[in-house]
């Protein structure tokens, strides 16, 4: 099993996409034997090797959330990205901390899989995600803000958590049309359904 193993992990990082694509299948089908191996590949020096070693790890079931957490700070926006989305399919509330930072991140991707995770995880995100709405945007990375306020927004529709219906009615008063419609889209979720009148 060993040579088995080995072999698979070599096609893993061959730079051959079909054999590595192959690979990855039955190393999710081998499950928590390939783990040993698949984490030390995330400490690898190259970053393809990383990403693979991630893209299997999150397809298997067992895999623990907090493995995937240090791969958030990872210098390839790639490897970044697939951590956010591998921790979205392993939703654990450990991750809530690092997911609130990742939806600051400047990769407009890896942060709106930070906030896809963020609701996986629910409810247990809610106090984190309503501090988020509260963050100022005027600041320095007033962008990297602005989107982490608007992913939060999205996710908090998404839990339909009551905790955060005064912060959605706020948002109703904002300027942007994005935080306005998931406000909305919130608390219809939350049975809220009325008729939104912005007095000038």
């Amino acid at each position: 099993m060993v040579d088995i193993l080995d072999k698979l992990l070599a096609d893993l990082i061959s730079g051959d996409e079909a054999l590595a694509e192959a690979a990855m299948n039955k190393l999710v089908a081998l499950g928590e034997e390939t783990f040993p191996a698949l984490k030390a590949m995330l400490d690898a020096s190259d970053a393809d090797h990383r990403w693979w070693a991630l893209s299997v790890l999150a397809q298997i079931e067992d895999t623990d959330a907090e493995w995937l957490l240090p791969a958030l700070d990872d210098d390839s926006v790639e490897v970044r990205q697939c951590a956010a989305l591998g921790l979205s399919v392993h939703p654990d509330p450990k991750a809530a901390s690092a997911l609130i930072d990742a939806m600051r991140d400047p990769d407009s991707m890896v942060s709106t899989l930070a906030a896809n995770a963020l609701a996986k995880i629910g409810e247990a995100a809610v106090p984190a995600l309503l501090a988020v709405l509260e963050e100022d945007e005027s600041g320095q990375n007033a962008l990297q803000v602005k989107a982490a306020r608007l992913g939060a927004m999205r996710a908090l529709a998404t839990i339909a958590d009551p905790r955060a219906i005064p912060a959605m009615m706020a948002a109703l008063e904002e300027d942007s049309v994005f935080m306005r419609h998931w406000a909305e889209t919130g608390l219809k979720n939350l049975g809220q359904d009325m008729v939104y009148l912005k007095l000038d």
